[in-house]
């Protein structure tokens, strides 16, 4: 980074600026509850996201019954955090609201396809996106929980989602505990590997390693991405993400 946007990374002025560059995971909460006002605040925040159109195609689900959560935990691969969490959303990408208001006025609407989902999913995260920002601005930390994503069929049954709904991100909030707000922030790959001008720059062996070294920095880089693409990329759980998706699109396709 240079001298100039560190400068303005770390102005006290640049408040909001600093919150993204320091927000991270957050998956130990203390017992505080968030209060339904805060609650509201955020909810609000989340409304006032970017949307396709002003239709904001998405849905949210605020899991407020405890048996709920516990389900959750276990179906998104048994992450007991999660129904400890005081606060937890599902976002989902909704064409089925749409769709049925154009049907009861005699709209002729065509079924939803491919792209009408592909927007609903960007609509759906961009205000995921805002409620992380404002719980951040709040002193409150949040997970995105991608697992969500996995097993349709239960999650399909067990959040009542009609054909048209795919749940695109969960979000589970809470007050961090010190350990949490002390934990240092995974570093991000450069800019340079990551913002490419005008048209997109395939990369080689040797500059892929280099933008991905900073995961390994005393260790065999060989040895610690074969170990990686076997625990996230080939993992049980990352295929049936894929078969679970797959399965949700067969109504947009």
């Amino acid at each position: 980074m240079t001298q100039a946007a560190k400068h303005l990374t770390s102005n006290t002025t640049t408040q909001t600026i600093k919150e993204l560059f320091e927000r991270k995971s957050v998956r130990v909460f203390t017992e505080d509850t968030i209060a339904p006002e805060i609650k509201e605040v955020i909810l609000h925040a989340a409304t006032q996201a970017p949307t396709a159109g002003n239709q904001q195609l998405y849905t949210i689900l605020d899991i407020t019954d405890q048996s709920l959560k516990e389900k959750l935990a276990e179906s998104c691969d048994h992450q007991p955090f999660i129904a400890k969490a005081p606060m937890v959303l599902i976002f989902c990408a909704d064409c089925q609201k749409w769709y049925d208001a154009f049907a009861s006025q005699n709209c002729t609407p065509r079924k939803p396809g491919a792209g009408d989902l592909m927007l609903a999913v960007n609509d759906a995260v961009i205000a995921a996106q805002n409620a992380v920002c404002a719980s951040e601005s709040l002193g409150i930390g949040s997970c995105y929980i991608g697992d969500i994503m996995e097993q349709c069929e239960f999650h399909r049954q067990l959040l009542q989602l009609p054909p048209y709904v795919f749940p695109a991100a969960m979000l589970v909030f809470g007050y961090p505990v010190q350990q949490q707000k002390e934990r240092e922030k995974p570093v991000r790959c450069d800019l340079n590997y990551i913002v490419h001008e005008n048209a997109y720059h395939p990369m080689g062996s040797e500059e892929l390693k280099k933008m991905l070294q900073k995961n390994c920095p005393n260790g065999n880089f060989t040895t610690w991405i074969q170990a990686f693409c076997s625990r996230k990329y080939n993992s049980d759980f990352s295929r049936e993400m894929s078969r679970s998706v797959k399965e949700y699109l067969q109504n947009f396709l």
